[in-house]
């Protein structure tokens, strides 16, 4: 039996079952997570429990943020969203437009979305480059910008779990002047109030939870860390799991160039940095109020982050079915978000959209019941499109709604 975890918040009576979703799922799967859900406007939960480290020395406490890895990219999406609004940015025009290196290796016509709906083909850079390049926003735009597409763009999508927020970044900065951490803080994170950052001051370090675990799979017969066995995956997954350890290949390219050593996400170098497809720090609460505002035509509180237009076009389809990067998995893409389907079960409804990161971090949007939700962890679960604690109390909102 899970020994009991300290969970602390407030929750809506009409979702007490959320509340005690939440609380077996902390003792039983994570070390410390916060869950928040808006609805229409308002927040009914806004949770925390468990631990900041896997020796349970320190609770998780209100204002306890942790990396959210690919949670990050909708974050991203909405600041180069914001600029498309203003007329800044043409979703048709080419990328070589405002970013005229861009058009090296036949890249030239390019068109914006294919940046933003993982259509480019550059999930990865093919020149090895060396592990401190990461923190180098400007000399990974460099290095994407000469690089050779693994196939036609346009011609089919594979996720790009790391280039993307540099691809996408690039365009923000040429045209905007500023960085996408910059406009995000400036824009999205200060008016709202929502305690999410792209590039963490270092004065909010100590307030970090170390993320448990990593990004790389378990060896086959290996135990997870929740001391579970791995799962034994056959087929593509296999083949995925294979490739990602593999930076020979495009995939472990994807994952593995420049190479994330082993507790990077840790150090301080990874939390100051701007990695905007994977580094994005909060907490469930912050990812609860921008989704929040984004699920009832996009303002919230007096703030205004998109037109009601806007949203509607960054989640309108832009691609579905294999996905060339992550195992042949049957993804739906809008421009920037994942969509929802039932691979994707981010709530009962079709217009639901959001994103998930690696290790079990997810927010998500539902403008059909107006409902914001946030999840954040620091225990990696096994999977790389949300884990078993987010779905839960999801699917017990919804059932409750």
């Amino acid at each position: 039996m899970s020994e009991p975890v300290p969970v602390d918040g407030f929750c809506d009576p009409r979702f007490a079952v959320v509340r005690e979703v939440f609380e077996k799922k902390v003792a039983e799967s994570e070390v410390g997570a916060s869950i928040a859900f808006m609805l229409d406007g308002e927040m009914v939960v806004d949770l925390w429990g468990g631990f900041t480290a896997k020796d349970k020395a320190e609770p998780w406490g209100r204002d306890t943020i942790a990396n959210t890895y690919s949670t990050t990219k909708g974050m991203t999406a909405l600041v180069a969203h914001r600029l498309v609004e203003q007329g800044k940015i043409d979703l048709d025009a080419p990328v070589s437009s405002y970013w005229p290196e861009f058009a090296a290796e036949g890249k030239r016509d390019v068109p914006v979305r294919w940046l933003l709906s993982h259509q480019v083909g550059l999930p990865a850079v093919r020149e090895t480059l060396p592990p401190e390049t990461l923190y180098d926003f400007v000399a990974m735009a460099d290095a994407l910008a000469k690089t050779d597409p693994w196939w036609t763009p346009g011609e089919k999508h594979g996720y790009h779990p790391v280039t993307y927020g540099f691809l996408v970044g690039e365009v923000i900065r040429r045209v905007a002047g500023k960085t996408v951490g910059t406009l995000f803080r400036e824009d999205v994170a200060e008016p709202l109030d929502a305690d999410f950052h792209i590039g963490l001051p270092a004065s909010e370090h100590g307030r970090v939870s170390d993320m448990i675990g990593g990004l790389a799979p378990p060896k086959e017969g290996a135990k997870t860390d929740s001391g579970r066995p791995a799962l034994r995956l056959k087929g593509p997954m296999a083949d995925f799991m294979r490739d990602m350890t593999d930076p020979t290949t495009m995939v472990g390219a994807a994952f593995n160039n420049p190479h994330i050593k082993a507790g990077a996400h840790n150090t301080p170098e990874w939390r100051s940095a701007e990695i905007p497809a994977a580094n994005g720090h909060g907490n469930a609460r912050a990812l609860a109020k921008i989704y929040g505002a984004l699920a009832r035509g996009g303002e919230l509180e007096g703030v205004r982050l998109l037109e009601p237009d806007s949203i509607t076009r960054a989640r309108t389809e832009q691609v579905s079915g294999p996905d060339a990067t992550l195992g042949q998995m049957p993804m739906r893409y809008g421009l920037g978000y994942m969509l929802r389907s039932d691979f994707m079960p981010l709530s009962p409804s079709k217009n639901a959209f959001g994103h998930p990161g690696a290790g079990g971090s997810i927010g998500m949007a539902d403008p059909d019941a107006k409902v914001g939700f946030g999840f954040v962890m620091n225990r990696m679960s096994q999977g790389l499109v949300g884990g078993p604690t987010g779905f839960a109390v999801l699917k017990a909102f919804f059932e409750t709604l």
